[in-house]
């Protein structure tokens, strides 16, 4: 039996003043489907989510909404007053009892106690999940997430991505964290050039396909322009020929009917190349902490922090939200004041720090080329400033505008280029990576990887930390720890925990309906990673069976054979079967 259809996209057009964003794009949506939205900033992604959730309005087409449709989203501005409990939004918000919201709730940590204090007292990742409890007490069968990872900490991340991997409903996900993307949907939806592409495939499949497409379209093209050439040859040659004038004419026609043989070839997800100017590569100590205390007057953060670090060590510092990354990043940028202890850099260091707000900053009045000339250390040359321009997606023409036309996005893309032009040796970065796409993220976290200079990073992109990190801090319970192995190594460790805490048997605080409950299996440590890794594992074997399935229903005479689905279906079968025997 068919998915059925929850929502259509009819022929939509929507411009803003001069800027075509969508020209009769079309696109349906069935129920249970996962998936990716990407497309660069700008291309209209966000529009079309705030089209479908009736924020704004097409200028034409329309947005067809089924009855079997039950939409979720997680709102962008904060429904809750700060000062309310947890339970008590989520009562007031939702009408659902007290024993319903603390079963949801359940699912993302937020449990006994915690239920009762205010959301203001909540870190920024925990409030997330405030909100996404709420919007699943609605029961939606699609949820319309919008960069739901940006500021998210890794524990709060990973069981969103848990929670999705399970979700009986399907989504459409904004992001721009590849490893995300990978790890929770299913299929791909590309928003480019004022149309909507839906791929059956997952991101790493899909953009194989369109690159074959590109290459394709390239071959065909240039063949085709092979052909015009030789054509043009004869033209010029016998066109003044009154004997050859008519055969002439004839193949100036042709070159012109051939052109519409050509394969367009839209903008595609380019290749990024990042490149930081280099700096004069030393050696020895770069930063020295001794019994360092951090935080605030009156409000101490992390104390005794012993930790020195070699110039040329690329360091990530990670750590849940509210534990105080930012404020050591901000005290060893000189940002706020130390409490205690002993802090020195390097007499040689020249220290560049870039802030999450920094584009506040900015001078609207000023153009993109005067800002970065501005940054430009001496020495450097305009076409330095021009390349590293292009970098950060900045074309020629965009040189001349002013600042204030440009999007947020684009303003710390903007910062980010001047930091890196100001040719510093060390460069502190609080989460650089928000409001880029992901092939920026990668070019840029290669290029940190390369630089020749020290980088300490705050980032919960773990596609950019692991491109560049050799060394790593967690700042944990008042204290700053040296992580030994791999950030590989940190994800896997922190997966456990929270696999752990999810299979913890843990009271929320409020009676559940006894209908909905029984006794619970109790499993312990090793069993509870088996199972947890089982999950994994049966999670990956769905998405491939999901890929095949699509790929037979496209291409019923295609490459997946009936032996390929039978191996995959029995592989499905025998893990299934092992969780059910570890859950009892």
């Amino acid at each position: 039996m068919a998915d059925k259809l929850l929502l259509q996209i009819l022929n939509l057009k929507k411009t803003y003043g001069p800027k075509v964003i969508f020209d009769e794009a079309n696109v349906s949506i069935t129920e249970k489907v996962k998936i990716g939205v990407i497309g660069r900033n700008g291309a209209g992604k966000s529009t079309l989510f705030k089209m479908i959730m009736d924020l704004e309005q097409p200028d034409w087409g329309e947005v067809i909404k089924t009855s079997d449709l039950r939409l979720g989203y997680i709102p962008q501005v904060d429904p809750y007053d700060p000062s309310e409990t947890i339970m008590g939004f989520l009562t007031r918000y939702t009408g659902r009892e007290e024993w319903e919201c603390a079963k949801v709730a359940s699912q993302f940590q937020l449990k006994g106690d915690m239920l009762t204090n205010p959301i203001s007292n909540l870190s920024g990742g925990f409030q997330m999940r405030v909100k996404l409890t709420s919007t699943l007490l609605f029961e939606p069968n699609l949820l319309l997430l919008d960069e739901p990872t940006n500021y998210l900490d890794l524990s709060t991340l990973i069981l969103l991505e848990n929670f999705l991997q399970t979700f009986k409903g399907g989504f459409l996900c904004i992001t721009h964290d590849r490893e995300f993307i990978k790890k929770t949907c299913t299929a791909t939806m590309e928003v480019e050039d004022g149309q909507i592409v839906l791929h059956p495939e997952p991101l790493e499949e899909y953009l194989e396909f369109k690159a074959e497409q590109k290459a394709l379209a390239t071959s065909v093209n240039k063949n085709i322009e092979k052909k015009q050439k030789q054509l043009q040859t004869f033209v010029d040659r016998f066109g003044a020929k009154a004997s050859m004038a008519k055969s002439a004419q004839s193949k100036a026609k042709a070159i012109i009917r051939m052109d519409s043989k050509k394969i367009a070839i839209n903008n595609p997800l380019a290749t990024v190349r990042m490149w930081i100017p280099p700096v004069v590569a030393r050696g020895g100590t770069a930063l020295d902490l001794v019994k360092l205390d951090i935080g605030y007057p009156g409000k101490s953060i992390a104390t005794n922090i012993s930790i020195t670090t070699e110039k040329g060590r690329k360091v990530a510092i990670l750590g849940d939200n509210g534990q105080g990354k930012s404020t050591l990043l901000k005290t060893i940028a000189g940002k706020l004041d130390v409490l205690g202890g002993t802090m020195k850099w390097a007499n040689s260091a020249k220290i560049g720090f870039y802030a999450q707000h920094v584009n506040l900053a900015l001078n609207p009045e000023d153009t993109v080329e005067q800002y970065l000339k501005s940054k430009k250390a001496d020495g450097l040359s305009d076409d330095t400033v021009l390349r590293v321009m292009s970098c950060f997606l900045f074309k020629k023409n965009d040189a001349f505008k002013e600042i204030s036309v440009l999007s947020g996005g684009e303003k710390a893309r903007l910062c980010l280029a001047g930091l890196f032009l100001s040719n510093v040796d060390v460069l502190l970065l609080d989460e650089p990576t928000n409001h880029l796409d992901f092939e920026t993220v990668e070019a840029m976290g290669q290029a940190l990887g390369d630089f020749n200079g020290t980088v300490m990073v705050v980032s919960h992109d773990r596609t950019f930390v692991n491109l560049l990190a050799n060394e790593i801090w967690e700042v944990r319970d008042g204290s700053v720890k040296v992580i030994q192995g791999s950030y590989e190594d940190y994800v896997w460790n922190k997966e456990q925990e929270v696999a752990n805490e999810q299979s913890t048997p843990a009271s929320s605080g409020y009676s559940v309906n006894p209908s909905d409950s029984k006794p619970a299996k109790t499993l312990d440590k090793e069993q509870r990673v088996k199972l947890y890794n089982l999950k994994k594992d049966l999670d990956k074997v769905n998405r491939k069976m999901a890929t095949l399935s699509a790929k037979v229903e496209t291409n019923p005479s295609g490459s997946v054979s009936a032996s390929q689905l039978l191996e995959t279906e029995a592989k499905w079968l025998e893990i299934s079967k092992a969780v059910e025997e570890l859950e009892g």
